[in-house]
This record gives structure tokens, sequence and C-alpha cells, in this order.
């Protein structure tokens, strides 16, 4: 069978210097992956998995579907854990990040309601809303203003829907003051919390949480794959909701459950990250100190381990990018179309292991 339809989007994509591809990690500094803690390569994540399943006999498979034979008390057990650590009346797991939002969005909006959504949010959000059946409107990034615009034309249910922390610019929702417009119009905020779990809040409990808003989100999603070091994520929620998502999200409902081995991962990861302050407090220091050392360079407001040095056309970004990989620092270039002509950009990630040394190596080449 022919798959040359195929192949010429991929010429296409060629000629536009924007193919992808898969590479595997070699020895270079990490300033690329979203293991913030360290985590994921931590020998005391490895040692509180292997005592957790060395308490009960458990399975590498799930065998099911939650609602078929994939459900057990563990999962329960560590989902009321979750809502209890994160203020929420009640927890459902998901697979993924990616399954959470698009689960979420895919069924709970219904047709004659109105989503109203930040212009940069991820992906996996705009995939659920494409799903289903309500109207949606985008506001302006972080411009409050935009928001109560829009919001005075929504019509049936409406929800707002943000990310605490922006993955591809690091920078804050202003949660606080869209969480009050919300209440003014009566809309269900809905905010993803990938990017701040783990390093944002005294104990890394998220933005939402830490500012005390948690009882003015709709729901919540928290994924694991991030700074939290394993895999899955969680919606937080009234019980109401916990029950409409196991009823209508086809990606809870049609998938096999994840496994013991995972659901041991995350509860070690909740043992050990909320206590890990001087860890934080190390990832604001080298934050601080790499935004003082590239102040003459085009940096877009960050406070968060994502730190964005615009760099403007996918050549010049390859260019640089390429530099800094052959200095033996793992910095990706993040080209259009991932993000608008124009924007293009170094996502620089900053981790508590990172050391002052290798900072100062990453500012010294990105000034040359």
């Amino acid at each position: 069978m022919s798959v040359h339809f195929l192949a010429q989007h991929l010429l296409q994509r060629r000629e536009q210097h924007a193919f992808r591809e898969l590479r595997l990690p070699g020895q270079q500094i990490d300033f690329c992956s979203n293991d913030y803690l360290g985590l994921a390569r931590s020998t005391a994540l490895q040692e509180a998995v292997h005592t957790l399943l060395q308490e009960r006999p458990v399975m590498h498979g799930s065998t099911g579907s939650r609602l078929l034979a994939g459900n057990y008390e563990w999962i329960n057990s560590v989902e009321s854990d979750l809502a209890a650590f994160h203020h929420a009346a009640a927890a459902l797991i998901y697979n993924s990040g990616y399954d959470a939002n698009v689960g979420l969005f895919s069924c709970v909006p219904q047709k004659g309601d109105t989503v109203i959504y930040d212009q940069l949010i991820h992906a996996s959000i705009r995939d659920g809303m494409r799903l289903s059946r309500a109207q949606t409107f985008s506001f302006f990034h972080n411009d409050v203003q935009d928001l109560e615009k829009k919001l005075q034309h929504a019509t049936g249910n409406i929800f707002v829907a943000v990310e605490s922390v922006y993955s591809m610019d690091g920078d804050m929702a202003p949660v606080a003051a869209i969480a009050d417009i919300c209440r003014q119009h009566g809309a269900h905020l809905i905010v993803d919390e990938a990017h701040a779990t783990g390093v944002v809040g005294n104990r890394g409990e998220g933005l939402i949480q830490h500012l005390g808003l948690e009882h003015a989100c709709f729901a919540r999603v928290h994924t694991f794959g991030k700074a939290v070091g394993c895999h899955g994520a969680v919606i937080l929620g009234d019980s109401v909701l916990r029950d409409f998502l196991i009823n209508f999200s086809r990606p809870f409902i049609y998938t096999t459950a994840l496994p013991p081995t995972a659901i041991a991962a995350i509860e070690a990861s909740y043992s050990l990250f909320p206590y890990m302050q001087e860890a934080r407090t190390q990832l604001a220091a080298l934050i601080y100190h790499f935004r003082t050392g590239v102040q003459k360079l085009e940096l877009l407001p960050s406070e968060t381990p994502i730190q964005v040095v615009l760099t403007r056309g996918n050549e010049h970004t390859r260019a640089v990018a390429a530099a800094l990989q052959q200095a033996g620092l793992d910095v990706r270039a993040i080209l259009h179309p991932t993000v608008a002509k124009g924007q293009e950009r170094l996502r620089i990630v900053i981790h508590s292991f990172n050391t002052t040394e290798e900072i100062d190596l990453l500012i010294k080449v990105l000034l040359q």
C-alpha cells in the first residue's frame, strides 16, 4: 500500500526546517528535562518505591480498565491521599496528563456550553475541546480584561481553562484575578497545574493551593511526569465530577488502568517532594543566578524552572541550540510551528541538581 501521501507531508515539514525526530539522550548537562527536582533519577525515589513494593504482592499489569478488572484497593487509597493532600473533595487518576485533559474537556462541556481558554493553553486541552460539542473561544494570554470581554458573550455552562504555569513561556497565570472574574460571571474555572506541581508552594502543592484558591476551582489537573518524577495524572474536584468522569470520560473508561507499580511510584513521590524545601530553595537561587547573568538577552519573564530566551527564526534558533549542544549543554530549540512564527526560542529548564558552574557555562555560551 502506498504511503506517498504521508511522505509529501513529511517533505513539506523538512522544507520548512521543522522536521521532528527522536534522539537518545547523551552525556550532556541537563537543561532540557522536566525533572525539576531530580526525583525521576533519584535513589531516594527508587528506594521508596522498592519499600512499598516489598510490603505487598503486586502485578506489573492491572489486567483491565478500572470499570472491569483493573480497579484495586491501592489505586483507590492513593486517590484518597491525593485528594487530602490537595484539599479536594475527590480525585480520579488518569494514565497521563494528556489523557486527563482530553478526558475532562471532551465530556464535561456540553452542546450549548462555552469554553474560554488562554491562547497559550496546552495541546491536550485543545484536543479535548475539539472532541466536545461546546463552543470555544480563546482570550489573549494572561489578559484578564480580554477574558472578561469574552465572558460577556458566553452561553450555557461556562468554563474557563488556564495553566498555572505555562509550559512554553514559564510564566504564571494571574489566577486570583481570573478566579474573581469567574465568580462574578458564574464560570467554572479549570486549572492545569502540570508545571507547578512539586515546585510551586511551600510543599510543592501547586499555585492554586498555595494561594488558597482551591475552592474557587471547578477542577484541577496535576500531572506526575514533571517534578513528581513518575507517570500519570489526577483530576481533582467535587465527588459529583468524579462520578461524572467515571461514567462519561472515554479516555478513562476505555483504557487499561495504571498498574500497581506505577501507583507505588506516585505514592512514593508524594511521600518525598512535599519535604524537599531545600531543593526548591536551591532551584530558586539557580533561577535567579541565571536570569541575572543573561539580562542582555531577550528573556521572557518567569520565576519558574522554565526559562525562555527568544531567538526568533527557525534557522537562527537551531544555530544557537547547536552551539549549546556542542558545549555539552542539552538545550533544545523550540521552532515554528510548535510556537508562533517569530516566537522561536530556546526553552531552558533549570533543575535543583544543576550547579552554579553549569549555570555559568550556560550563560557564557549564550552571550557569545
